[in-house]
Order: structure tokens, then sequence, then C-alpha cells
């Protein structure tokens, strides 16, 4: 059964979580620390530490006290939040668990009285944008940034 919870405190179990979920893709995309080095897979503990004193909320997905996910929630204003880093440890894939956790970001998005909730992928990777489409997720624009080896969708959903 699987348990979502606030994460207070950051630790090297929420880095690893997020390096791990992130590498198969970044593996994928022979995406390096040198060719894109704000991508998740290689995130160091300091930056979800920033996030949190921004005011970015952070959870954890548990299974028998196992961290295997993770999700952060950033407002952006009265109606927009981003969801960030939404990462499942590969061994746990396939299971539901990623949608569990879009649902606990919808849930959570409306609880604050959000009306939208906005994310970025790779735009070349075109199962996870095929999954988010598939769990309600628009795409609302591609864009190029001169420092990432890649094109970045955009995708929304009302909550």
């Amino acid at each position: 059964m699987i348990e979502i919870k606030k994460i207070e405190i950051i630790d090297h179990d929420c880095v690893n979580v997020i390096r791990d979920s992130f590498i198969t893709v970044a593996n994928d995309f022979n995406l390096t620390r040198q060719s894109a080095p704000t991508n998740p897979a290689f995130i160091e503990i300091e930056a979800l530490q920033a996030m949190k004193k921004k005011g970015v909320d952070m959870y954890g997905a548990y299974i028998n006290n196992t961290l295997i996910g993770f999700v952060a929630i950033e407002k952006s204003d009265e109606n927009l939040y981003f969801m960030e880093k939404l990462a499942v440890l590969p061994e746990y894939r396939h299971n539901g668990y990623g949608l569990r956790l879009i649902n606990f970001v919808i849930e959570r998005v409306k609880e604050a009285g959000g009306k939208k909730i906005s994310i970025g992928i790779i735009n070349e990777n075109r199962v996870l944008k095929d999954w988010y489409i598939k769990n309600g997720f628009s795409e609302t624009g591609i864009k190029q940034f001169p420092h990432l080896p890649f094109c970045v969708c955009f995708l929304e959903r009302t909550v």
C-alpha cells in the first residue's frame, strides 16, 4: 500500500530517488552533467534545500516506509501551480504510482484554490508526453532553451 506524505526534512534518500528515477531518461537521451546540469538526474541536495527554502512543497511516496517516489508542488500564482520532479523508481514503475502522485497533486492544488497544473518535460520523450496526455494534460507550447540540448514541452491540466 502506497502512502504519500509531506517531506519535512530533505535528505539523501530524496536525492537518490530523484536521481535514480531520472537517470533512465538521461541515459536514453545521452544527457550528462555537462550537457544538462539542471536535469534532475544530476540534482544535488542543495538544490532541493533551496526549493524548500523558496516555499516549494515536497512529497514522498512510500511503500512500507521506503521512499519510492517524489513530487514537488510550487505555486506560481493564485490559479497556477507547477508540478516538478515527479519521480518513481524504475523498479516500481507501471504499478500506477505515478498516476497516484498526479492525483495527489491535483487534490492539493484544488484544496489551495488553484485551477491549473503546469509541467515541463523533454519534448522528444514521446512515451512520457503520451502518458501525461493520457492522464489529462494538454500541450501548451514547446521552447528551446540555449542551455539545454533538447526542447522543453509544456503541458497543463485543469483541476
